[in-house]
């Protein structure tokens, strides 16, 4: 077993194109083919059960491996045994017999970080073994007093004491007691005034899973889990088990306030500062440092989370041979403050970002852009989806469009939810087996299906856009605070006037324009730079070359940040802001630079009846801002006299949702028809091509009907067109592909 290098990680599970050919299309082999669930439900697991089961979900289903999902108070035999490890090893073997691969799952039901206290057996291993590093809650103890008064009280022994802080109510003057701290008491003459104290401790919380903001309960965990399978099938490492999964950490337990005993100590060495009288902010508005205040308690939270336990399990998983996956629960939340911290930054370290589409309720379609984005924007080449789960006995056509859906906005690797050992107690339908009639005459061809998108998007392929949108964390750290109106659940706050979900949806659901949402940190860093009329993101696997960048409604953005994007636009970038423009700084005491740089871009002086503002510059620069951003609007405002999309669609047609991929300098299209309709029209993609129709669907290749194309729009660009005629019949999907040029070395086979 050899260790698996992050920069190298994308080739290890997956091919260059080049190196493909048609057979493997035609009919992938195991290692392209989907690995669901299988869950060991509740129940005892036997040899003979899993040699039968195993057989039939690979020669009937077309599965190409399993992650192992242990689940129920009954079952035997019991979890981390000897026994159990006997059979695991087992069922390893058999995968190698079958020729399929294995994912190591790493709790006992779920979530992730307790060992089988939830969903399982009812009994929290980790934290019998491992008592001081469970998962710790914020609580405010605080008093209201006049001055004159003197407060004398208790120094609360709940905790690890992270804050004293006095704040007068109506001018937000802040005063750090803990100088008057003597003896166990605090011990403070209170002004004039009337005044909040505040002591902020760091709490034990009922909940038993692992402090998911502590690097060292994530070793713990790892050491539990993880290093219990490692010690006892070393050999099957990096051979057989090729992957590791996480399921459904999150920050809403603990009542939504999950802190760390080493969070002051971690501040200073992030911002070279105390956070002592920041501590007020994640309850009251504390004047105009609110904003700048949240959004550095906040954002190190999500970066303490995304470096303990996604951070090491990745690193442990590449160190064996294995790739790490996984998704946070709750992850459907317009604000993920509350619940995953930052959606995208949760994944800034981990292998394979993952997200889950369960249940029929719960809308994760429109969060599969940002998942996807995330693995572009920390240059990863794979997303990942849990998919089908707690959707009941759904019919095929749900389950296709469900899958191209994904497919269409950067998801390339669906694990299937689920098969079960005992079909008899399925707790989450659907069971997708052959022993479930509903399913079992178009399983075969479902994940041969979903075989072929794998063979040409689970690569290092670049993806190719021309259009980023700015993910809008600092507004919603700015607006989020520990006594939200919502549950913690819920994920606490609900900021107003956010938009980001849905200008995402509108792109590509309306427009056929894909995209990926940047991260703030990612836009300020120095991966980012400006160029003539682009925003370049570099990156190995996933560099960027960006032409427009939408600013969706944002009260507050960094400074530093939009610095970056005036220098876009003084470049001849376009910028499109919506809905609300920004007024506040992310960081300290920079709201003025802000309104400066919002003024130069946006002068007041241009705005029109409606409230929209257009601005041009001689660069060929365009900024504007849209009041609203509908379908229509953020149309109008994508065309770039001069210059093409890069997938157009005919006037009156009705657009496709889209995917552009870029592989060996060879161009990968991938068009799905989601709508009730037949779409019979032209496809116009920019540039010269000569192209191959791929069908995932029946594994045909045949030539595409093309034909250059017109000169752009004002017919003075030299961007220039090829024109495909296509029929996609409703619920269908294709592949276009860029033959292979005589100059490009490829394989011979292709």
């Amino acid at each position: 077993m050899k260790p698996i290098s992050l920069t190298g990680f994308a080739l290890c599970l997956t091919l260059s194109l080049a190196a493909q050919d048609r057979q493997e299309f035609r009919n992938p082999s195991a290692h392209y083919r989907p690995k669901p669930l299988w869950f060991w439900n509740d129940t005892r697991i036997t040899r003979e059960g899993i040699d039968e089961q195993m057989a039939g979900f690979v020669r009937r289903c077309g599965y190409g491996g399993f992650s192992i999902l242990p689940f129920g108070p009954r079952l035997a035999p019991e979890y981390l045994s000897g026994d159990y490890f006997e059979l695991y090893r087992h069922t390893a073997r058999k995968a190698a017999e079958l020729g399929v691969t294995l994912s190591l799952y790493d709790e006992y039901g779920f979530p992730s970080g307790s060992g089988g206290w939830v969903n399982a057996d009812g009994v929290p291993r980790f934290a019998n073994r491992y008592p001081d590093l469970t998962l710790k809650r914020l609580d405010k103890i605080e008093e209201e007093l006049d001055g004159g008064a003197v407060y004398d009280r208790p120094l609360s022994d709940a905790g690890t004491l992270m804050a004293v802080v006095a704040m007068e109510t109506s001018d937000k003057r802040r005063i750090d007691l803990s100088d008057r701290i003597a003896d166990g008491r605090i011990v403070w003459q209170v002004p004039d005034g009337r005044w909040k104290v505040m002591q902020f401790v760091c709490v034990e919380d009922p909940d038993r899973n692992m402090d998911y903001l502590s690097a060292d309960a994530a070793r713990a965990y790892i050491e539990m889990t993880h290093e219990a399978y490692y010690g006892r099938m070393p050999e099957e490492f990096g051979t057989t088990i090729t992957g590791t999964f996480f399921d459904e950490p999150t920050l809403y337990r603990a009542e939504g306030r999950c802190w760390t005993p080493s969070f002051n100590d971690d501040f200073v060495r992030a911002y070279g500062s105390s956070p002592t009288l920041l501590y007020p902010a994640l309850w009251y508005d504390i004047g105009p440092e609110t904003a700048s205040a949240r959004n550095a308690m906040f954002s190190l939270r999500a970066e303490l989370y995304a470096a303990a336990y996604p951070k090491l399990v990745s690193e442990w998983s590449r160190s064996h041979g294995t790739l790490a996956t996984g998704h946070q629960d709750n992850e459907e939340r317009e604000n993920p403050v509350g619940t995953s911290a930052d959606l995208m930054k949760c994944f800034k370290y981990q292998d394979i970002p993952g997200i889950d589409k369960i249940g029929g309720d719960r809308p994760a379609e429109r969060f599969y852009k940002v998942v996807s984005s995330a693995a572009v924007n920390w240059d990863r080449s794979l997303a990942m989806s849990e998919t089908y789960g707690a959707m009941g006995n759904i019919p095929w056509d749900t389950i296709y469009r469900i899958a191209q859906d994904q497919y269409a906005k950067g998801i390339n690797m669906l694990i299937p939810h689920a098969v079960w050992y005992d079909d008899r107690n399925v707790t989450f339908l659907p069971e997708l087996s052959h022993r479930n009639p509903l399913y079992r005459d178009g399983l075969y061809e479902f994940n041969t299906f979903l075989g072929r998108l794998n063979v040409l998007l689970q690569n290092d392929a670049r993806l190719a856009t021309d259009i980023a949108v700015l993910y809008p964390i600092e507004t919603m750290q700015a607006g989020h605070r520990f006594d939200g109106p919502l549950t913690a659940y819920e994920g606490g706050v609900r900021v107003p006037d956010m938009d980001y979900v849905q200008v995402g949806c509108r792109l590509t659901d309306r427009l056929g324009r894909d995209f990926i949402y940047l991260h703030p940190e990612v836009l300020a860093s120095e991966r980012t730079s400006v160029a003539k009329r682009r925003l370049l993101l570099e990156g190995e696997h996933q560099p960027q070359s960006l032409r427009t960048l939408v600013v969706p409604s944002s009260e507050v953005v960094s400074a530093k940040g939009l610095a970056k994007i005036e220098a876009f636009f003084d470049a001849g970038g376009q910028v499109i802001f919506t809905t609300r423009l920004p007024a506040r700084s992310s960081e300290p005491e920079r709201d003025a630079e802000v309104a400066e740089r919002i003024g130069r871009m946006l002068p007041e002086a241009s705005r029109q009846p409606d409230g929209s503002i257009v601005r041009r510059n001689r660069q060929g620069g365009t900024v504007r801002f849209i009041p609203s951003p509908s379908v229509e609007a953020l149309a109008e405002a994508l065309e770039i006299p001069g210059e093409a999309p890069d997938i157009g669609f005919a006037a009156g047609a009705v657009p496709l949702r889209c995917m552009h991929k870029v592989l060996d300098g060879r161009d990968i299209y991938y068009l799905a028809n989601l709508s009730d309709s037949v779409f019979d029209s032209t496809v116009a993609l920019r540039g010269k091509k000569r192209l191959e129709i791929w069908d995932p669907h029946t594994g045909e290749i045949a030539s595409a009907d093309s034909e250059p194309g017109r000169t752009s729009r004002d017919r003075t660009s030299r961007d220039r067109t090829t024109e495909v005629r296509l029929r996609i019949e409703p619920n269908r999907s294709l592949f276009l592909v860029e033959k292979i040029r005589s100059n490009r070395h490829t394989s011979t086979k292709n």
